[in-house]
């Protein structure tokens, strides 16, 4: 049997600290590791840091390790010291996952675990399988339905060797009230799949919201502009206002003033509970472009009949 020694395996030195015998682990691991190294000798390469870490992570492990002196040298011949029977479990045969070296000192411990906590099979590694990322688009009409829809989309995922890869899905995805967007809809177990009987990864679809002719989204308010002729600016009266599904009527207050925001409280997108959004109104006062012979008449007569005048802003001196 051969003496391994763990330290060289791992590159530090006998006196590393904990927190530096860790971060070489997981730097040997994730270069060694078979589902991204494809070299010959990787797998083995990836058992033996495994093995090294087991021990030196362990305080006791490496207590008793370290006892072994500094001596001996990677490849040497090696039998344990009188005595190391009494205090160790002898596994013997070599079968498991570890190596006969580490049996003989520490018994045979049913294998090793990865740095994901998973327990180490060689290539039937457990591994939970990617999230995947991808885009869905609904109309304004879809998220305020919610409800199931049937959508296709591109996922993007990466192989073993770190390539992108792109691929066409079709789910029924459920909306759930509240999103909007930018919002994150995630749907459990429909990512990449996981690989030695490890569970899929998520799938996170973001949310794009396609152009609205009558509305601008923000958050789960919508805004949308009407134009009034002056008369109902000045005196009130009401407009028909767009909203999901249909149009509501909207009172104009007298003295309405153009670019004023009204609001149609409830009218906009669902919210997370019973909080739905707004429908905000800007009012633009529309002026007629062409004017009968009576119309031109009311409105010199008002012109001569009112001391009203706009307040003309002045720069500051």
């Amino acid at each position: 049997m051969k003496f391994r020694d763990y330290y060289e395996i791992l590159g530090v030195p006998r006196d590393a600290s904990q927190k530096d015998i860790q971060k070489a682990y997981r730097k040997l691991a994730r270069k060694y590791h078979p589902d991204v190294n494809k070299d010959a000798d990787a797998e083995n390469r990836f058992k033996e840091i495994n093995e090294a870490y087991e021990v030196l992570r362990d305080a006791e492990k490496r207590k008793k390790y370290d006892t072994l002196g500094a001596n001996w040298k990677n490849g040497q011949d090696f039998s344990p010291p009188p005595g190391w029977e009494g205090s160790f479990q002898f596994g013997g045969g070599g079968g498991g996952a570890f190596s006969d070296f580490f049996e003989a000192l520490f018994g045979n411990l049913g294998g090793f675990t990865t740095m994901e906590g998973q327990p180490f099979r060689g290539r039937s590694l457990r591994r939970r399988g990617r999230d995947l990322e991808s885009k869905i688009e609904l109309t304004l009409d879809e998220l305020a339905a919610g409800g199931k829809k049937r959508v296709e989309f591109e996922v993007l995922s990466r192989g073993p060797d770190g390539r992108a890869r792109r691929s066409r899905k079709s789910l029924e995805v459920t909306i759930p009230k509240g999103v909007t967007q930018g919002s994150r809809i995630r749907l459990a177990g429909q990512g990449e799949a996981g690989s030695g009987g490890g569970p899929a990864g998520d799938l996170y679809l973001e949310v794009h919201i396609r152009k609205d002719p009558c509305f601008e989204v923000e958050g789960q308010d919508l805004r949308t502009t009407v134009d009034i002729a002056p008369w109902d600016a000045a005196l009130g009266g009401s407009v028909q206002v767009p909203v999901l599904g249909g149009s509501v009527t909207m009172k104009i207050p007298a003295g309405t003033q153009s670019g004023q925001v009204l609001r149609i409280r409830g009218k906009g997108l669902p919210g997370r509970g019973d909080c739905p959004g707004n429908i905000l109104v800007t009012v633009r006062i529309a002026v007629p472009r062409k004017l009968t012979d009576r119309e031109r008449e009311l409105f010199e007569a008002l012109r001569n009949e009112s001391p009203f005048k706009p307040e003309i802003k002045k720069r500051r001196e």
